[in-house]
């Protein structure tokens, strides 16, 4: 799964790799971005690739109400079948910008070591998405989306079973446009090459998600202040 990942990339950077056209909003480095908090994501609308806001947790549109448990993470395996996501999944495809995210490998004893997992090579890449849009019964309305997961690499594999669906930029058109061949969009999803990445280990801290400054993105040496080992269980 990715339960928990950072966005610290300038607007510019995000605007070179995603090729969106000049947005009316701002935002901050993030180092710690938890389920449920309004992202950034990709799209295509009307022919032009927008970054707009949305809450991470995708609600569908049929749903009678938005749910306790929100919708983070939609499996490439079953994402064409589920309710809740094969709808999204046909026409409304989107790509999350990221340059980290969190993996918790269990230990023998104790409790679980954080990694952070970046491109080997650094920068901003994309991971795959799904979005929809949901209106309540007053009226109200709330765009919202899920990250696309698959079965993790070899490089991932010691610490989880899963990873997020890395959208190379070169088939960024492809998962956008909601006009693809699903044939095509399925090529897309498999887990990606392990040369781009590199995991390690981080300190505890990562675990509370009131903590969100770059220090988080310091190798653990095993002398890190580390929070109480249920602090990542509190999120979920």
């Amino acid at each position: 799964m990715c339960g928990r990942y950072s966005i610290t990339s300038p607007l510019k950077a995000l605007k070179d790799l995603f090729r969106f056209e000049e947005p009316s909003l701002e935002f901050s480095p993030n180092y710690n971005i938890p389920p449920t908090r309004a992202v950034p994501i990709v799209r295509e609308l009307d022919g032009h690739r927008r970054l707009g806001f949305v809450r991470w947790g995708l609600v569908p549109s049929w749903s009678k109400q938005i749910g306790d448990k929100p919708l983070i993470n939609a499996r490439a395996e079953t994402i064409a079948d589920k309710p809740s996501f094969r709808a999204p999944f046909r026409r409304r495809r989107c790509l999350f910008p990221a340059d980290g995210f969190y993996e918790w490998q269990a230990q023998q004893q104790g409790p679980k070591q954080p990694f952070n997992i970046v491109l080997a090579h650094g920068g901003p890449f994309a991971m795959a998405g799904i979005w929809d849009d949901w209106m309540g019964a007053d009226g109200s309305e709330m765009e919202s989306a899920a990250i696309v997961t698959t079965a993790a690499n070899k490089i991932l594999k010691p610490i989880h079973h899963r990873m997020p669906l890395i959208v190379p930029p070169e088939h960024f058109d492809t998962w956008l446009s909601p006009f693809s061949d699903l044939a095509d969009i399925h090529q897309l999803m498999r887990p990606a090459d392990e040369e781009i990445l590199r995991a390690y280990p981080i300190s505890r801290r990562v675990n509370a998600t009131a903590n969100d400054d770059p220090s988080l993105w310091q190798e653990a040496t095993g002398t890190e202040d580390a929070e109480p080992p249920d602090a990542q269980g509190r999120l979920f």
